[in-house]
C-alpha cells in the first residue's frame, strides 16, 4: 500500500502551512488553537480526488500526519514570543524560525523511545482519544464520506466575513452596548468573529459557557466594583499613578486592574492543573522509566513496529541543548556565555521531563486538556528564579527566560501531537519511522510559516491591543517580571488566584473560568453563541457528540479561512495598501443591523452543517 510518497508529503506540506498560519493568527487573538488532525485528514483526502486519483489508507494517513505538525508550533510560540515585543525586543524573524523548529525537534525526538511503551505497550490503557477518532475518519474518508465539502465552504465563509471586516470595512465588527444607568462603567459587547463562533461550536455549550461566565464576572462584577469604589478617591489608585478611577473608562479600567486579576486567576489555575496532575505526571515518568527498564521498549523488528534510528533520538536532543547554548542569538543578541549555558541546561532538563509527561498525558485526557499553559509557567518559574538568584534582571535576561519557554512550550505540545498521530499509525497500520519523519518535514516546513505570522502581524499590530490579545504571552511577561523585579500589584495578582480557586472548588474547569476572566466580554461572547449553536444541534440529534461531524469540520474551516485572511490583511496592511482602521460603509444603525444579521447567518451556516450528513 502506498504511503510515504512525494503527492502525500506536498499535501501535508500545504495543509501545514494553512492551519500553521490560521492557528498563529487565531491564538494570538484569542488564546486558543484547534486541532488539525481531523481536518487534515478529510481534506487531505478531499485534494487527492480533485487530483483525479483515490489514496491508499496510508498515504492519507502519511497527509494528515505531516499537515498537523504545524499546530503545536503555533502553540507553543504564541505562548511568549509576542511578549518580547511588548519589551521593545522584537525578535529577528530566523530567531522565531529557530525556536520553533528547535522545539519541534527536541518533541519528536525525545518521544520516540516512548512510542512502544506508550502506544503499543498501553494499548489497552491509554485511549488518545483523538488518534482514534482520525483513524476513525480516515476510514470513512477514503472509503467515500467526505466532509471536505464542508470544510471549503467555511474556509469561503471565514474569509470573506473577515475581509468584509478588515479591508472593505463593511460593517464594525463589534456591538457594544453601555449598561451606565444600572452598573458604573459597565458595558456588553459582542465581536462579529466567524473564527471565535467556530470555536464556541468546537468547544460546544458547557466550556463555552465556563468561558463566558469567566468574562461576565469581569464585565458585570468587577469592572463595576472597582469604578463604584474608585468613585471617591482623590489621588490615582496603584498600578495607575496618573488619572483618578472615575477619569477612566471601562476599557482603562479593565488593562489597568482587571487585567491583573485575570493574570493571577489564570497562573493559580495553571499550577493547579499541574498540581493535579502531579501524580499523574509522576505516575507517567515513573511508569516510563519502569518500561524501558523492563524492556518495553525492544521492538519486532517489523515494518510497523520500526522507528527512526537511535543516533537521531540522542542526536536530536544533543543538538538542540548544543545549538541553544552556543549559537549566539537564540536566546538574544550579545548574551553572556554564562546566562546561555543556563538557558541551554534549562531547555534540556524541562523539555526532556515534560515531553515524557506530556506524551502519556494526552493518552488520557487528550491534546485539547494538556497543561500546557501550567508546563510553561513551570518552565518560567524556575528558570526565572535561577537568574534572580544570580541578579540577572534587565530585558535581555527576561527575553532569555522567556525563549526557552518557547522551547519547552512547543517540544512539549509537539510530543502530544505526535503521541495522538502515532496512535492513528498504529491502527490503520502506518509506518511509525515514516510517521515521525513526516513529522520532522512538516515542522521543518511549518516553523517558516507560523514564525512568518507571528513576525507580519508583530509589525502591523499591538500585541496586546484590542485587535491580537495575545493573552498567553501577556501572562507570561506578567509572572517574569513580577520573578525578576517585583512589579507585580500583588494585591490584584492574588484576588484573581482566590477568585480562580473558587471557581475550581464549584466543580469548573478552572483554566477556562480563569481564561475568561483575563479576556474582554466581547471576545468570549461570540465563542458562546457558536456553543449555543452546537448544543441546539446535539439537542436535535438526540444528545450525540461527534468529533468528525460536518459541523466540526465547516468550523475548522471557517478558522482556517478567516486565519489565512486576517494574514493577508496584516501584509496588505505592512505594504501600505490597507490602513489599520477605516470608515464603515455601512455606519451607524444600518451598520448595526448589518453586524447581527451577518452573526444571524452565521449561526444558520453552523446549524445547516452540523444538522448535514457526510456527504459522498
Amino acid at each position: 500500500m502506498r504511503e510515504f510518497t512525494f503527492r502525500a508529503v506536498c499535501v501535508g506540506v500545504l495543509l501545514g502551512l494553512v492551519f500553521g498560519a490560521a492557528n498563529a493568527y487565531l491564538g494570538l487573538r484569542v488564546g486558543l488553537t484547534v486541532s488539525a488532525s481531523i481536518p487534515a485528514a478529510v481534506l487531505a483526502v478531499a485534494l487527492f480526488r480533485v487530483s483525479g486519483s483515490k489514496p491508499s489508507l496510508l498515504e492519507a494517513n502519511m497527509a494528515q500526519t505531516v499537515g498537523s505538525a504545524s499546530t503545536s508550533l503555533a502553540s507553543g510560540a504564541i505562548f511568549t514570543v509576542p511578549a518580547l515585543y511588548l519589551w521593545g525586543a522584537a525578535p529577528p524573524y530566523w530567531q522565531v524560525v529557530a525556536l520553533c523548529f528547535l522545539g519541534g525537534v527536541l518533541g519528536i525526538a525525545a518521544m520516540i523511545p516512548l512510542r512502544r511503551l506508550l502506544i503499543v505497550g498501553e494499548h489497552e490503557n491509554l485511549p488518545f482519544p483523538e488518534g482514534r477518532a482520525c483513524a476513525e475518519v480516515l476510514r470513512a474518508s477514503v472509503d467515500g464520506a467526505s466532509g471536505g465539502t464542508w470544510i471549503f465552504r467555511g474556509m469561503a465563509v471565514g474569509a470573506g466575513v473577515k475581509l468584509a471586516l478588515g479591508a472593505l470595512f463593511l460593517m464594525p465588527h463589534k456591538l457594544s452596548w453601555g449598561l451606565d444607568a444600572f452598573l458604573p462603567k459597565a458595558e456588553l459587547s459582542l465581536e462579529l468573529a466567524p473564527a471565535l463562533m467556530a470555536i464556541g461550536y468546537i468547544l460546544g455549550v458547557r466550556q463555552s459557557g465556563v468561558l463566558v461566565a469567566g468574562a461576565l464576572i469581569s464585565a458585570l462584577a468587577l469592572t463595576p466594583l472597582i469604578a463604584f469604589v474608585g468613585q471617591g478617591l482623590t489621588t490615582p489608585l496603584y498600578p495607575e499613578t496618573t488619572r483618578l478611577i472615575r477619569d477612566l473608562s471601562s476599557g482603562d479600567i479593565w488593562s489597568k486592574y482587571v487585567r491583573y486579576i485575570g493574570a493571577g486567576a489564570v497562573a493559580a489555575a495553571g499550577i493547579a492543573t499541574v498540581a493535579r496532575n502531579l501524580p499523574s505526571m509522576v505516575g507517567a515518568l515513573t511508569a516510563v522509566l519502569r518500561g524501558i527498564r523492563g524492556g518495553g521498549s525492544k521492538g519486532t523488528g517489523e515494518r510497523t513496529d520500526r522507528d527512526l534510528p537511535a543516533i537521531f533520538v540522542i542526536g536530536g536532543v544533543a543538538l538542540v541543548v548544543l545549538v541553544a547554548g552556543f549559537v549566539p542569538g537564540i536566546f538574544g543578541q550579545q548574551m553572556p556565555l554564562a546566562q546561555r549555558l543556563v538557558c541551554a541546561l534549562g531547555v534540556g532538563v524541562f523539555g526532556v521531563l515534560f515531553v515524557t509527561v506530556a506524551a502519556r498525558i494526552v493518552g488520557i485526557v487528550g491534546v485539547s486538556s494538556q497543561p500546557t499553559s501550567g508546563i510553561t509557567l513551570i518552565t518560567l518559574l524556575g528558570i526565572a528564579s535561577v537568574f534572580a538568584w544570580q541578579g540577572w534582571t534587565d530585558v535581555g535576561a527576561r527575553a532569555a527566560v522567556l525563549t526557552v519557554g518557547t522551547i519547552v512550550a512547543v517540544a512539549a505540545s509537539k510530543a502530544g501531537d505526535i503521541s495522538q498521530d502515532l496512535k492513528t499509525g498504529f491502527l490503520v497500520g502506518a509506518t511509525p519511522a515514516r510517521q515521525q519523519l513526516g513529522q520532522l518535514i512538516g515542522a521543518a516546513c511549518a516553523c517558516w510559516a507560523v514564525a512568518g505570522t507571528i513576525v507580519l502581524l508583530g509589525a502591523n499590530y499591538e500585541f496586546g491591543g484590542k485587535e491580537l490579545s495575545a493573552p498567553q504571552a501577556t501572562l507570561m511577561k506578567t509572572i517574569i517580571e513580577g520573578v525578576l523585579q517585583g512589579e507585580l500589584p500583588w494585591s490584584l495578582v492574588l484576588s484573581g488566584a482566590g477568585i480562580s480557586i473558587g471557581a475550581m472548588l464549584c466543580g469548573i474547569s478552572g483554566l477556562a473560568f480563569a481564561i475568561g476572566v483575563y479576556l474582554p466580554l466581547s471576545s468570549m461572547a461570540p465563542i458562546f453563541v457558536g456553543g449555543l449553536v452546537r448544543g441546539l444541534v446535539e439537542r436535535r440529534r438526540g444528545g450525540k457528540r461527534l468529533e468528525s461531524d460536518p459541523g466540526v469540520l465547516a468550523a475548522s474551516g471557517v478558522v482556517a479561512g478567516e486565519g489565512l485572511a486576517g494574514v493577508l490583511i496584516a501584509g496588505l496592511v505592512g505594504a501600505g495598501v490597507l490602513a489599520k482602521e477605516g470608515k464603515h460603509l455601512a455606519a451607524g444603525s444600518a451598520g448595526v443591523l448589518l453586524a447581527l444579521a451577518t452573526t444571524l447567518l452565521l449561526c444558520a451556516f453552523f446549524y445547516r452543517a452540523g444538522r448535514s450528513q457526510a456527504e459522498p
